[in-house]
C-alpha cells in the first residue's frame, strides 16, 4: 500500500482527513503503548559479535539498505548482514546467495548478498548466532530497530529528509512505528539520506532539536549510468518518486514513470503492460536494483537497472561513529 496523504507533515484540505485521523488516534495510542511495553519488558540477548542496527522511525523505506551497504563496506570482509527477509517465505536462519529468488528471501537480502555474506532470519537472535558461527566478526542488521530481542551495540536511524517523521503520529494515525521520543532515546545516531546533495548546510528539522547525538548527512548517488535514449522508469518503493528524481537529476531522457507499492511482486501482466508502454514510446524500461531483484531472469535481461549508493558528506564523522565497533573487532580478531 502507499502511505496515505494525511500521514505527511504538511497537508491541506481534504487530504488532512481530520475525521479519519481522529478515529484512528485511540488505536495509535494503543499501538504506541504496546510498542513501549515490549521495549521495557523484553530481555535482549547479546550475540557473540557486535551488532549494528540500521533502522528507521517510520513505516516504509527511508534508505536503510544503501546506508547499511555503505557501512558494511567500511567494516571489512568479515562483516555479515542480517535481515528479516521481508517479502520472502524463508523463516531461516538461511544464508543468502545472489542466485536465490526474492520470493524465497526477499529483495533487499539479495542486494546484501552481492556484497558478501548475508542472512535472513525471522528470529534475529538465531540469525546472529548463525552468522557468528559462520565467521562473522560484526553483524549489520537491516531493519529491526523496534525489535528488542537482539541486543544492539550501535543503532543508526535512517531518515528521508523529504518526508521526515511525517505528521509525527504513531501508526495508524501516522507513519511512526513508536513514539518519536522513545525512538530518539534509543538511537545512537541519525543519518539524513538526501535524494540529491548540495553544498548548502541542510536545515535541521525541529523534531531533531532535542537530539544531542551525531546527525550525519548522506545522499543517494548513481553508481552507474542510465542508457541513452528515451526511458520509462518504474519502481516499487516506499517513495518511488525518489528514483524518478534521481533519473532526472542525472539528465536521463524520461518519457514516462510508473510507481508501484513498496516490495511490489511484479506479475507477467504488470511487466507485459510496462513493455508495451515502452514499445509505444520507443523507450527502454529502467528500474532500481531492488526492483530488479524481484524480476525473473528473463525479464531482468530486458530491463535496464540504475544502481545507487549512499555517499556520506563527512566520511570522518562516519569513521568516528564506527570507531568503537572497529575497536571491538580488532580486540577480538586483530583485523575486521
Amino acid at each position: 500500500m502507499r502511505p496515505p496523504e494525511f500521514w505527511k507533515a504538511d497537508v491541506e484540505g481534504r487530504d488532512r482527513a481530520v475525521v479519519l485521523k481522529a478515529l484512528l488516534t485511540p488505536v495509535a495510542w494503543a499501538y504506541a503503548a504496546v510498542a513501549a511495553q515490549r521495549q521495557r519488558t523484553t530481555i535482549s540477548r547479546h550475540a557473540p559479535t557486535p551488532v549494528i542496527c540500521i533502522g528507521n522511525f517510520t513505516v516504509g523505506g527511508a534508505g536503510k539498505t544503501p546506508i547499511g551497504r555503505a557501512i558494511r563496506a567500511k567494516l571489512g570482509p568479515h562483516a555479515h548482514t542480517l535481515s528479516r527477509g521481508y517479502g520472502g517465505r524463508a523463516i531461516g536462519p538461511l544464508r543468502v546467495t545472489p542466485d536465490m529468488e526474492a520470493s524465497e528471501v526477499g529483495d533487499e537480502p539479495l542486494l546484501h548478498a552481492r556484497d558478501g555474506p548475508a542472512w535472513v532470519a525471522r528470529d534475529r537472535y538465531a540469525g546472529a548466532l548463525a552468522a557468528a558461527e559462520a565467521g562473522a566478526h560484526v553483524i549489520v542488521m537491516d531493519d529491526g530497530f523496534q525489535n528488542p530481542l537482539l541486543a544492539k551495540d550501535l543503532c543508526i536511524v535512517a531518515v528521508d529528509p523529504g518526508y521526515g517523521v511525517g505528521n509525527g503520529e504513531v501508526f495508524p494515525a501516522g507513519p511512526l512505528r513508536e513514539r518519536l521520543s522513545d525512538g530518539l532515546a534509543r538511537a545512537d545516531a541519525i543519518v539524513m539520506l538526501h535524494n540529491t546533495w548540495s553544498g548548502d548546510t541542510p536545515e535541521q528539522p525541529q523534531w531533531l532539536n532535542a537530539f544531542s547525538k551525531p546527525v550525519l548527512h548522506a545522499s543517494l548517488s548513481p553508481a552507474g549510468e542510465a542508457p541513452s535514449g528515451p526511458l520509462v522508469g518504474f519502481a516499487g518503493l516506499a517513495r518511488p518518486e525518489k528514483f524518478f528524481d534521481t533519473l532526472e537529476a542525472i539528465g536521463a531522457d524520461i518519457v514516462d514513470v510508473v510507481p508501484y507499492p513498496d516490495h511490489h511482486p511484479y506479475s507477467d501482466d504488470d511487466l507485459n503492460w510496462l513493455a508495451q508502454m515502452a514499445q509505444e514510446r520507443h523507450a527502454t524500461l529502467i528500474t532500481t536494483e531492488k526492483d530488479a531483484a524481484r524480476l525473473s531472469p528473463a525479464w531482468r535481461a530486458r530491463v535496464a537497472v540504475l544502481p545507487v549508493a549512499a555517499r556520506f558528506a563527512d566520511e570522518g564523522a562516519l569513521d568516528a561513529l564506527l570507531a568503537p565497533i572497529q575497536s571491538k573487532i580488532t580486540a577480538a580478531h586483530g583485523q575486521a
